[in-house]
């Protein structure tokens, strides 16, 4: 349910109406807007009887909600949202690139990129400082070792930094450095993670699990922000089929779909959907023409002596050539490139 102030309700009747919220036993969640204030009704599995609050001083219309994700969905939020991180906008019509390495593997790697991620344009560094990944004799990654040297590329480039939380340890140690937090596709349904990361109050990537529909990447996110974490940035980064042409099959069709469904922005992971590095770019620049906020993308100073994921990352000069052309389909669809500060 979504309860629609008058433009002159004053604080006192908004107040009123949350306490009666309450005492039906749900949870109010204010929606300050530009002429006016709504109150979301959270924790209503079934149809509210609205006659009650609809006679409440203050109170415009009452809006009976039909999505399972209330918080996140069109319908509490007309209006797109825009999550500033580290000074870097994501949303609002401009294109923001994310790139760097998919694991930090020493200060000399990930420094030399920064600075040459941030020389071609890109806005933010992304690296793996904790890796889960299949299997358990891969490399981990240099976990909190890695958080700082993610810091110094930080302070070396002049980028904010994202990178992945996987446990309540892990989210310990990036909650205090990292400008970002990324939920990775396999804990995308680790609800207790969700939870802390909403918690946190640090922006959030949070990314489409492999299995995962749509609506579920939704409810994830609904997760995050019912713990009054409103500054999260959704990612598709493809997903498992029977197609064997790629590492995953991207979905594009999302890409309209969740801004139709949601406000909140929508960056697409062209390196893990397609796994080879030849085939990055045209993925890239569909993703833009398809209406995405932002891009992610894995560049690696040598990918072949990469200890993640080599064959799917871009070395310096491919990179910078992409740039040129994602630059040039962002202004084909009225889009800038989003820069640091």
């Amino acid at each position: 349910m979504l309860i629609v102030m008058k433009n002159n309700a004053s604080p006192e009747q908004i107040s009123a109406v949350e306490e009666e919220v309450r005492k039906l036993g749900f949870t109010p969640y204010a929606i300050p807007g530009s002429q006016r204030t709504a109150i979301g009704v959270l924790g209503n599995e079934k149809q509210v009887d609205s006659i009650t609050i609809e006679g409440l001083p203050g109170v415009i219309n009452v809006i009976h909600v039909s999505r399972p994700y209330k918080l996140v969905g069109r319908e509490f939020r007309q209006t797109c949202t825009t999550v500033e991180v580290g000074g870097v906008k994501i949303g609002g019509g401009t294109l923001t690139v994310m790139a760097g390495p998919c694991a930090v593997e020493s200060r000399e790697q990930i420094v030399s990129t920064a600075k040459f991620i941030a020389s071609v344009g890109a806005a933010m560094l992304r690296g793996g400082a904790f890796k889960p990944r299949t299997s358990p004799y891969a490399f981990q990654g240099l976990c909190a070792e890695g958080v700082q040297l993610l810091a110094e590329a930080r302070a070396a480039s002049g980028l904010p930094f994202v990178t992945e939380v996987i446990d309540e340890k892990s989210l310990e140690v990036c909650a205090e450095d990292a400008d970002m937090l990324q939920i990775g596709a396999r804990n995308m349904q680790n609800f207790s993670l969700l939870k802390m990361v909403g918690q946190s109050g640090k922006p959030v990537l949070l990314k489409r699990g492999m299995s995962a529909t749509v609506k579920d990447l939704l409810m994830s996110a609904e997760y995050i922000m019912s713990e009054g974490n409103e500054k999260i940035v959704l990612c598709e980064r493809g997903i498992r089929t029977f197609s064997d042409a790629s590492r995953n099959t991207l979905d594009l069709c999302a890409i309209p779909y969740i801004k139709a469904e949601s406000h909140l922005p929508v960056v697409v992971d062209p390196s893990h959907a397609m796994g080879v590095r030849d085939k990055i770019a045209p993925v890239a620049l569909a993703a833009v023409a398809s209406g995405a906020d932002g891009l992610m993308i894995e560049v690696h100073p040598n990918p072949r002596a990469a200890l993640s994921d080599g064959p799917q990352s871009l070395d310096f000069e491919c990179f910078a050539q992409t740039m040129k052309q994602i630059a040039a389909v962002a202004a084909a669809v009225g889009k800038t490139i989003a820069s640091a500060k």
